[in-house]
């Protein structure tokens, strides 16, 4: 097996080449140095210095007022954002191959104690306002059936597309219309918001989303994510997913640890840089292999046809990555990684026949 010596953004780092997730990656330097930095006396749970910081440093990010928590996990962060906004006896409309129906074991029903996820077909793992629009108009308004209370979309998507402004607001007018609360699972939003090249805002409150999850491990993080919660429903909001953290066992002593990591990344727009150098390193990949993409690649995904002897062929090159059915794989790029250290992957892939 070939050892690719890995000249990433942050440094050198010795290791096959991982593109399983950007869950496995390494913890950031400047993210650890701030754990460390943080690694002394103060309040407990969220009553600390770091996580009082949080409300104003992602109002200044956002450019309007935000209510932001940490929370443990992004299912945590997901299913509590979810819970905010749905009753039990109410419907939350998503995409059939959502992380919230595939890869949550449920937890967005454990944490509203019931709701119901209406799961909808889009291509590329996208929303359309004509999907939704059409789901809705079947739901009669008596008892027997369930209403919608709420949408739930990804950026970006879990194949790696990503929702421009209009089409956010696009769905954003949707809910609106029909009074259903909108939520974004932005486990990968900063990969979603270097591709576009737009202000945060633009693609969130602006567009009409109420409440963000805000993601950080993906991006360089250890562990925590940000829930944000904007509009004039923020405070209330806010003030009970924190119930709803505590309840759901994700309420540390020491949140300070977890604070500390989400403002290094928004320090000198460190969340914007790392995402922009997994970016990179996936459109190089993606320019090397342009007739085996089975999606467009808008972020730091590529799914791309490949045979099991071709996946074999790789694997025993030292590149690492999953399958995805039957000839197809999926390579995820990360923080660590840009255009120059995938170079030996990318040569690899135009090698194949």
């Amino acid at each position: 097996m070939c050892w690719h010596l890995g000249a990433g953004p942050r440094g050198l780092y010795p290791a096959p080449m991982h593109l399983f997730s950007d869950n496995a990656t390494p913890v950031c330097p400047n993210v650890m140095a701030a754990i460390a930095a943080a690694d002394q006396a103060d309040h407990g749970y969220d009553g600390d210095a770091w996580s009082a910081r949080l409300d104003g440093a992602f109002s200044d990010l956002f450019g309007t007022p935000v209510r932001a928590l940490w929370v443990t996990t992004g299912t945590a962060a997901n299913s509590i954002a979810l819970a905010c906004l749905c009753p039990p006896y109410g419907g939350i409309f998503c995409h059939e191959e959502s992380h919230i129906v595939v890869d949550e074991c449920g937890a967005p029903g454990f944490y509203t104690h019931g709701a119901t996820l209406m799961a909808l077909p889009g291509e590329g793992a996208k929303l359309s306002p004509a999907t939704l629009v059409e789901r809705s108009k079947a739901i009669r308004p008596d008892v027997h059936q369930v209403p919608a209370r709420a949408i739930s979309i990804t950026q970006a998507t879990e194949y790696g597309l990503v929702y421009t402004p209009d089409e956010v607001a696009a769905i954003g007018r949707v809910a609106r219309d029909r009074g259903l609360g909108l939520h974004m699972d932005g486990a990968r939003f900063a990969n979603a918001v270097a591709s576009l090249d737009c202000h945060p805002g633009d693609v969130t409150w602006r567009a009409g989303v109420d409440i963000l999850t805000f993601g950080c491990v993906k991006n360089g993080g250890m562990a925590g994510e940000a829930l944000l919660f904007f509009g004039p429903q923020a405070d209330a909001r806010a003030a009970e997913a924190a119930r709803w953290r505590k309840r759901g066992g994700h309420l540390l002593s020491k949140g300070r640890y977890l604070a500390a990591q989400i403002l290094a990344m928004l320090e000198d727009d460190l969340w914007l840089n790392n995402a922009r150098a997994a970016n990179a390193a996936a459109t190089a990949l993606a320019q090397a292999v342009p007739t085996r993409l089975l999606h467009p690649v808008q972020a730091n995904e590529l799914f791309i046809r490949l045979s099991a002897s071709e996946a074999a062929s790789l694997r025993a090159q030292g590149f690492d990555f999953y399958d995805w059915g039957e000839g197809a794989a999926r390579l995820v790029t990360n923080w660590a990684q840009d255009a120059a250290s995938v170079r030996p992957l990318a040569e690899a892939l135009k090698a194949l026949p």
